[in-house]
């Protein structure tokens, strides 16, 4: 039998590892540019297959996850998208990067409906330790652009690539000698937690859709685009790559805090107490960055970030909550299809905008996506609260 701290704590490690594999490219795509003689818009939509990919894989891995075995996706995720990592430091064409940031997204598909169903069975505090997953996610953002920037000015890209793929894959070979399949159903986590009245379940669902997009969408709009953001309106702080990631990283700092308090008061209210009043903050903070630079700029980033990973706590929190453990990966599966597919896109989107009016126009339009959020937390009906059942 597995220990649960054990398989969490690796579980953590990928969300760790997913977010920042995804997001090399955003931070590194600065120095690559000139490397490779593209544009930062040019080079940008090689990243769009992956993220799809990100997106619509997690169909397959969410089934296989459920019907087959999800310490054993777990596995092929940790060596898979480790070897992926490795390849794009050795590419030397488009074509080559676009296939290798395809393979990325490919592997990293698997973590989210697998892995947050493993966190969802083995956790005793839901929204506890779904915050605390969400901490290392956001760890896994902040860090990708911090090492990234670091890596990339003193030892170049491509070993921005290789160095943490090598590690990806000795995590994963520790995580298949220390962890065996497990079957999980009928443990005290296997059930929802929570109920709505029948006629209000399609509440819960339109909600959920509108939430994912719309917050998917600005999610990664917004961590692609920061590195780049912050390289031109912070100009007259730095100019260096690696301080640029340190002021990105601590900017997703606070987003990682935020997730850890939301996870906390889940526990403790319902998810409409907490979602609703987080609704709020995005549209209004995503409009003002529109115009700002300098010490404004990252103050509002703060404020950006921390909408954004606060309402991915709910929604991942919403579908723990409201599935049966049988289903809970193809719960998961198709939550961030939705998301992540309207993610993929977003990378050409922040080009296009980009190319149309800047950073102000790209900025202004997200805000205006985020107004839909509000409109979801509406939507939601009030739950009837029921204890998890204690089967062992």
């Amino acid at each position: 039998m597995n220990s649960p701290g054990r398989v969490i704590a690796y579980v953590n490690a990928a969300h760790f590892i997913d977010h920042y594999s995804m997001l090399i490219f955003a931070a590194a795509v600065i120095v690559m540019g000139p490397a490779l003689g593209m544009a930062y818009s040019e080079l940008l939509p090689y990243a769009t297959p992956g993220f799809i990919a990100f997106g619509a894989g997690s169909l397959i891995t969410g089934w296989l996850g459920d019907r087959w075995s999800r310490r054993h996706m777990m596995v092929i995720f940790f060596i898979g998208i480790g070897l992926s990592m490795i390849s794009v430091g050795f590419v030397s064409t488009p074509l080559q990067l676009g296939a290798a940031l395809l393979a990325i997204g490919v592997f990293a598909s698997i973590y989210h409906p697998v892995g947050t169903a493993m966190i969802v069975s083995y956790a005793d505090k839901l929204g506890r330790e779904m915050g605390l997953n969400g901490v290392w996610g956001n760890l896994g953002v902040a860090s990708s652009a911090l090492v990234t920037g670091v890596i990339g000015q003193y030892l170049g890209w491509r070993l921005a690539f290789i160095i943490p793929g090598l590690v990806t894959v000795l995590i994963g070979i520790a995580f298949a000698l220390t962890v065996v399949h497990e079957d999980r159903k009928g443990t005290k986590q296997a059930a929802a937690q929570a109920r709505v009245a029948k006629k209000d379940m399609w509440r819960v669902i339109l909600s959920l859709l509108i939430v994912v997009i719309a917050i998917s969408t600005t999610f990664n709009a917004v961590t692609v685009a920061l590195p780049k953001l912050f390289a031109e309106r912070l100009a007259d702080l730095t100019k260096s790559p690696a301080l640029l990631g340190v002021i990105a990283a601590g900017v997703y700092v606070f987003g990682a805090m935020t997730q850890y308090t939301i996870g906390k008061l889940l526990d403790r209210h319902s998810l409409k107490t907490v979602a609703l009043p987080l609704s709020f903050m995005l549209a209004p903070f995503l409009y003002l960055a529109a115009t700002l630079s300098d010490l404004p700029l990252i103050l509002v980033s703060i404020g950006i970030v921390m909408g954004a990973f606060g309402q991915v706590t709910v929604n991942d929190a919403m579908v723990g909550k409201y599935t049966s453990e049988e289903w809970r990966s193809r719960a998961y599966a198709v939550r961030y299809f939705v998301g992540f597919t309207a993610a993929g896109a977003s990378v050409g989107l922040v080009a296009w905008l980009y190319e149309q009016g800047g950073f102000v126009t790209m900025l202004q339009a997200f805000a205006g996506l985020c107004l839909l959020a509000i409109a979801a937390a509406i939507i939601l009906p009030n739950e009837i609260r029921t204890p998890a059942p204690q089967v062992n």
